[in-house]
């Protein structure tokens, strides 16, 4: 059997004295989504900057394809090209086109050509119904298609791995569905992706694995559907009650 995409070992994280991830173990296979609920200060967040190498880990080891990244040998920007990431706000560059903020890493981190990167970006924009706001600003943009375009900037760099913090959390209502049906189309294409959300009738289309975080730590996980709708811990219970007295359920 291959190695998983992504593993994660008694993996460890504290700021100060407080400790925000306690023995973090995961193993994400290729083609997999894997998805973290939780509360908003469970850990989540820095969960998926640890992957990323935003953060640095305490304790334990992080895995790409079996290469351990969290070794004091390992560049981080060697590794962040392997790994796409989305976050709850969209962080386009506002004095860059859509086109310009999309091949911006391919051509500087990459060393792509800018006709190969632009081509690409355009294709991509095409694909996610964006091309006609290949020339626009950022701020010319709805927050979905800001969204959107942030995505496709991460899809350009062609990543082993996606990782999507929270990424409907700032945006309308209205405008959810149109960024979550990009999602579902990355995972019926196959991208191997590691996500945190609220959004759980979501979470139960796409994850093959959902994972309970709280205080840092996962204490219930398996099967999207096992999981959300019968969970055995009280502590999941409580959450996931009061998720869907919020509607989000």
């Amino acid at each position: 059997m291959s190695a998983p995409v992504l593993e994660l070992k008694q993996v460890r994280k504290s700021f100060d004295s407080e400790l925000v991830l306690e023995d973090i173990s995961i193993k994400v296979p290729e083609h997999t989504a894997t998805v973290f609920i939780g509360a908003s200060g469970s850990g989540k967040s820095t969960l998926l900057r640890c992957i990323n190498l935003l953060e640095q880990i305490d304790d334990g080891e992080i895995k790409l394809d079996g290469t351990e990244i969290t070794s004091v040998e390992t560049d981080p920007d060697s590794v962040r090209r392997k790994i796409g990431m989305v976050f709850q706000s969209f962080n386009l560059f506002p004095h860059m086109t859509v086109l310009q903020n999309i091949v911006l890493a391919p051509i500087r981190v990459q060393q792509v050509e800018r006709d190969v990167a632009e081509q690409k970006a355009r294709d991509l924009l095409k694909r996610f119904g964006l091309l006609d706001k290949a020339n626009q600003y950022p701020d010319r943009l709805s927050g979905g298609q800001q969204q959107r375009v942030a995505i496709i900037r991460s899809l350009a760099v062609n990543p082993r791995l996606l990782l999507l913090d929270e990424i409907t959390s700032s945006l309308d209502p209205v405008l959810v569905n149109e960024v979550l049906n990009t999602v579902r189309d990355l995972k019926a294409e196959g991208m191997t992706m590691v996500l945190a959300t609220h959004e759980m009738g979501f979470a139960k289309q796409v994850a093959d694995e959902v994972c309970f975080l709280k205080d840092g730590r996962i204490l219930e996980w398996g099967n999207p559907k096992n999981l959300l709708d019968n969970p055995q811990r009280k502590e999941t219970q409580d959450f996931l009650r009061q998720v869907n007295e919020a509607g989000r359920l």
